[in-house]
């Protein structure tokens, strides 16, 4: 069975659990882990930020940036198909006290003359914006890259606005591997930016904040405030340290089979791809039968999920071996036939 759920299910490869079991540790929150430091100047430098700050999660990552740059009662604007919109369990209200203000996209993904039109006046009464989120590469949108001119762009919108931006970077080092661009260039747009460390890269657990000195001091507040302070973090640093040094290129190899993933599936039964930029395939489907899809394709040995009732999505990593997959897509594009035909349609 290939689980091609989420770039999420890999498992730490034999070097990874060996740089964790040897990894130098000391307590972070009283005077520092030596690891985790080594770490987050190592992601500084290639992002060329100021500094960064190790957080368990993605999540947590983004909604410190919200805490740190957005006052309560303002709006964070953003795509209206983001991680955040969608997959944060409304942090930015709940914790954060910032209102979601989701920016229709007129294209796949939101763009500065789409972000410029959703934004509102200077009345009164009318909510303040507090700052903009952007996504890349967008997971709604089939992991789709977005460039350092667009992103400029939008910052440019939101410098007009007076607000920061922050970049949900989760999956930012493979924009970098898709595109051959320098990770700084993605992120010199932008006021600050999380990137992940347990999707591609494979480590278990951890993301990173990056920004100005000053920004990681503040986030470095919150993150101890909503519990994230760590204690021997170096071994859990050590395997994204690892994953950064050694897996990194094999993003490369996922890309390659999504796009032979996407080729294969497309047209099965009337479905459409979209094609991949990077590892994610995102399949629609001509009417209603997600759930039926996912079942049948799991009944040939690969494991997808259901993103709506019209989309499946798979997403390639590097547990998937090159060889395995070839040898199931076109039991994977039959079994999508099968269930399309078979399926029902509404009206």
């Amino acid at each position: 069975m290939l689980d091609l759920r989420s770039d999420t299910v890999t498992q730490p490869s034999t070097g990874m659990r060996a740089a964790m079991a040897e990894a130098t540790v000391g307590d972070d929150v009283l005077d520092g882990d030596p690891t985790t430091r080594a770490l987050e100047s190592r992601v500084a430098e290639l992002l060329g930020t100021e500094a960064a700050l190790y957080v368990p999660s993605g999540t947590m990552g983004n909604l410190i940036a919200l805490c740190v740059h957005a006052r309560p009662g303002t709006e964070v604007l953003l795509d209206a198909e983001s991680h955040i919109v969608h997959w944060e369990l409304a942090g930015a209200a709940a914790v954060a006290g910032v209102q979601v203000r989701p920016v229709r996209a007129s294209d796949a993904v939101m763009s500065a003359a789409d972000l410029a039109a959703a934004a509102r006046g200077r009345g009164r009464y009318e909510v303040p914006a507090g700052v903009v989120c952007l996504e890349n590469t967008h997971n709604g949108a089939g992991g789709r890259v977005s460039l350092p001119s667009a992103l400029q762009a939008m910052a440019d919108v939101a410098a007009d606005l007076g607000i920061p931006v922050h970049l949900d970077g989760a999956r930012l080092w493979n924009a970098h591997v898709a595109t051959g661009l320098p990770l700084a260039a993605f992120v010199a747009p932008v006021d600050s930016v999380m990137v992940s460390f347990s999707k591609g890269l494979g480590a278990p657990v951890g993301a990173a904040l990056a920004g100005s000195a000053d920004f990681i001091a503040r986030a470095d507040r919150v993150r101890k405030r909503l519990g994230g302070g760590l204690r021997q973090s170096g071994v859990l640093a050590a395997a994204a340290r690892y994953g950064l040094e050694h897996q990194l290129d094999t993003l490369a190899q996922d890309h390659a089979l999504a796009r032979a993933l996407a080729s294969a599936l497309d047209g099965a039964g009337g479905a459409r791809v979209v094609p991949p930029d990077t590892n994610i395939v995102m399949l629609d489907l001509p009417h209603a039968a997600a759930d039926e899809v996912v079942a049948a394709v799991s009944a040939v040995g690969v494991r997808a999920s259901v993103w709506s009732t019209t989309r499946v999505r798979f997403v390639l990593h590097r547990d998937i071996p090159a060889d395995a997959l070839t040898a199931l897509v076109p039991g994977v594009a039959e079994a999508v036939a099968r269930a399309l035909v078979g399926a029902p349609t509404s009206g």
